[in-house]
């Protein structure tokens, strides 16, 4: 009888079940990716966009069907997760152009000299991804792995199996045999993959996991991108609109029960101003939805399960103790439910304000002066995104001396076109999207010629 991995919703109950993967079988499926990639190459690029762009279509035109799996198996509001779905697949032609245009062949030519730069496949990449956003996630490492001619060998979460099967499934009958390949499982078959001879890791995850794949990668030289965990901080300097500050963090610190890896987790403010700016912070968490993740109007659901929430709530509680203030607390603490949480006067060595959180909570760091507020901000490990709030050029100058791979200014760290999405320090090695992490997926070979 074969083994099943069965899909929870938060609270616990049975929401279906995929067929999981024995990693007796990683062998074969190698195999077949090792034949499924060299048909890739043989389509060219040509080929291969014509094929992604049918999948796109098809993801398109089913993102509402992907979105609503996603809200029942993690819990995210159904607005977020359509959100989700709207961000990977609404411009997703403009988007594959942009894939294959950063992916063409460079001539230079020089005199008597011509050199051509090409990107060519790794040859097989394992593709692992978490749970939080299921959709946006398998998306940005499948489709620029698919188009660089790469055989992809996907292991979602075994949190969010059925999110992962509608999203492949858009590809059916399109691949050659062997180019993409689902597996199921949990983390002994995450990391029996990567032990395999894989070519190209591509993993998004927490900073402790992607460590110990570097690890293994190393013995063998394979190629890794990984975008890792953050513990992102808002420096809101003394001419900041408060207001704005406020509205802002409540946003990005309740968003997905705070589990996205660029949360607002730690808030550094001038002593003097902390008081009003936690309570107009309050003030937003006070009218925070918290419900059913299908239901209209909700803006907090479930945390992706009991044991995460958990998890948090202990963290939180062992603030309190430390000497951190309980601003605010939602009230429904049911099941998966937890938060919003609003805490003021953080210590900067307290573990809350130091390891990453994943949870709806905001913690509030009082500081003597924007300098103190800059040096405590890059006092971390971590180097994901980081926001200021000030008066543009003030904020502009701070900016430039975090210690993150985005920065956001009087926003978050979204912006023009489609950005690499990149972690300094311990938040990421190699990147991905945009025109430069599209390239990161490809092997560059240099060919010298001389021009007759």
């Amino acid at each position: 009888m074969e083994s099943q991995l069965i899909s929870r919703r938060p609270d616990g109950s049975e929401l279906g079940a995929v067929r999981k993967t024995s990693i007796d079988e990683l062998p074969g499926i190698l195999a077949r990716a090792r034949k499924g990639e060299e048909a890739l190459r043989q389509l060219g690029l040509e080929g291969r966009e014509r094929i992604l762009r049918e999948a796109g279509a098809r993801l398109r035109a089913d993102l509402e069907a992907i979105a609503a799996i996603a809200s029942e198996e993690m819990g995210k509001p159904l607005r977020e997760s359509l959100g989700e779905a709207r961000h990977a697949f609404a411009h997703i032609d403009r988007d594959i152009t942009e894939i294959f245009d950063a992916l063409r062949d460079e001539v230079l030519v020089e005199g008597k000299y011509r050199s051509t730069i090409v990107r060519d496949p790794f040859g097989v990449a394992a593709c692992i991804t978490p749970w939080n956003f299921p959709t946006l996630m398998p998306h940005q490492q499948i489709f620029p792995a698919l188009a660089a001619g790469n055989a992809v060998i996907f292991k979602p979460s075994e949190e969010v199996p059925l999110t992962a099967e509608a999203y492949i499934e858009r590809f059916r009958g399109l691949l050659p045999d062997g180019a993409l390949t689902l597996i199921h499982g949990e983390g002994d078959l995450g990391e029996a993959l990567v032990k395999s001879d894989v070519d190209l890791i591509v993993f998004t995850g927490s900073r402790q996991v992607g460590k110990s794949i570097l690890q293994e990668a190393a013995k063998s030289f394979k190629r890794v991108i990984l975008e890792l965990g953050g513990k992102d901080p808002l420096i809101v300097l003394e001419d900041a609109d408060l207001d704005a500050a406020a509205a802002f963090a409540a946003r990005n610190s309740f968003w997905n029960a705070g589990q996205v890896c660029v949360s607002t987790e730690r808030i550094f403010i001038h002593r003097d101003r902390a008081e009003s700016f936690i309570e107009k912070l309050v003030g937003h968490a006070e009218k925070i939805a918290v419900g059913d993740p299908l239901e209209e109007g909700v803006r907090l659901g479930p945390m992706v399960n009991i044991a995460q929430k958990k998890r948090v709530h202990r963290e939180v509680e062992e603030a309190i103790r430390a000497g951190a203030m309980l601003q605010y607390r939602g009230t429904r603490e049911d099941g998966a439910f937890l938060g919003p949480i609003v805490l003021g006067g953080l210590e900067p060595n307290m573990p809350i304000a130091v390891e990453e959180t994943f949870g709806p909570v905001a913690g509030v760091v009082p500081t003597e002066s924007d300098e103190e507020s800059i040096r405590l901000a890059n006092d971390s490990r971590f180097g994901l995104g980081a926001v200021v709030f000030g008066s543009p050029e003030r904020a502009r100058a701070v900016a430039r001396r975090l210690r993150a791979g985005m920065v956001g200014i009087n926003q978050g760290i979204y912006g023009a076109g489609n950005t690499p999405w990149v972690g300094a320090r311990e938040s990421g090695y190699g990147f991905h999207s945009g025109r430069d992490g599209h390239r990161q997926f490809a092997q560059i070979r240099v060919i010298h010629e001389t021009i007759q």
